[in-house]
């Protein structure tokens, strides 16, 4: 726990200096009201898309900002079908968990380079990876003065941040069982678990959904977005989130049925993060999407929040 706090604190700081330190370097001046100019004459209409200013506090300015823009983007009624499809198929994947995870398991044991590999793959999703990757992108831009190099790792970092907030949210609330300490074929849930039993046995209530898969997708998609030219980091991106997912399998760390809301989240966070100008889905109206709303809520015999939702 300290080893993994101390590499997130140096990968922010990391990423936080070199920023500080290419602000001058900036040279476009952007209205704080757009982020979005056109240049038209006669003949021909360009538009130019231009990125929100670097500062030092970015990161932690745009997590806030990201989950509520998730929040507008998904919470559509025209999402209902991506949301049916989601818990479709993580229904659909529960029901066969034990059928996918006993030979997974016998795998892992069957031989040491088995569990050396399926180990070695399950690591890349846990948040080293991740910001170990965005510390060598800020490193890159400072050195070059590449200011899309500086972004990409401020973004990464955010990614894992803002779409880990909510995947930790989740796992609190649903209790999983992982694989390897299971006491049923596809494990308990525990809605709502006592947090001391929780942050006391982890395994027994951290399954779901994968944090792993999250990151691992989230930060593909952030670079894939910023660099997309180069067409071999979605392919490699997506067959190392693969291996990941199996790895966790293998290992017993996460059930197959874990992994598509995962990636549902990671997605959007890494659009999200790669975008902070707006998607086209943000330009929609209000028209058919949802708003929440929280406020503080007093009561004779205590206090708490209210949540409400305007369809």
């Amino acid at each position: 726990m300290i080893r993994s706090f101390l590499l997130l604190t140096l990968a922010i700081l990391t990423v936080c200096c070199t920023v500080v330190r290419a602000q001058g370097d900036v040279s476009v001046e952007v209205p704080a009201s757009a982020f979005v100019s056109a240049a038209r004459d006669s003949s021909t209409a360009v538009t130019i898309v231009r990125k929100p200013p670097l500062r030092w506090y970015s990161i932690f300015e745009n997590i806030p900002k990201a989950w509520g823009r998730w929040w507008n983007l998904t919470m559509r009624a025209e999402k209902l079908d991506d949301w049916l499809v989601i818990g479709g198929l993580s229904a659909a994947l529960v029901v066969t968990d034990d059928a996918t995870y006993s030979p997974s398991e016998r795998f892992y044991r069957s031989s040491p380079d088995a569990r050396k590999w399926s180990d070695f793959f399950s690591d890349f999703g846990d948040g080293r990876s991740q910001f170990a990757l965005a510390g060598a992108f800020g490193a890159y831009g400072l050195i070059c003065s590449d200011e899309k190099a500086l972004r990409t790792g401020t973004q990464i970092v955010e990614v894992v941040l803002s779409s880990g907030g909510l995947v930790q949210v989740l796992k609190h609330v649903t209790g999983r069982e992982s694989p390897f300490v299971r006491s049923t074929p596809t494990g308990v849930w525990k809605i709502f678990p006592n947090q001391i039993d929780y942050h006391r046995y982890v395994p027994y209530f951290d399954a779901f959904p994968s944090g792993h898969i999250c990151t691992s997708i989230g930060t593909v998609i952030v670079v894939a977005e910023n660099y997309p030219d180069v067409k071999w980091i979605r392919p490699l991106g997506y067959t190392l989130t693969a291996l990941v997912g199996i790895g966790m399998a293998n290992n017993g760390i996460h059930w197959y049925s874990d992994y598509p809301l995962g990636l549902f989240f990671g997605y959007y966070f890494g659009m999200i993060a790669a975008h902070p100008e707006g998607l086209p889905e943000e330009q929609i109206g209000t028209d058919g999407t949802m708003s929440l709303r929280v406020t503080p809520l007093l009561l004779p015999d205590g206090g708490g929040v209210s949540l409400s939702v305007r369809f």
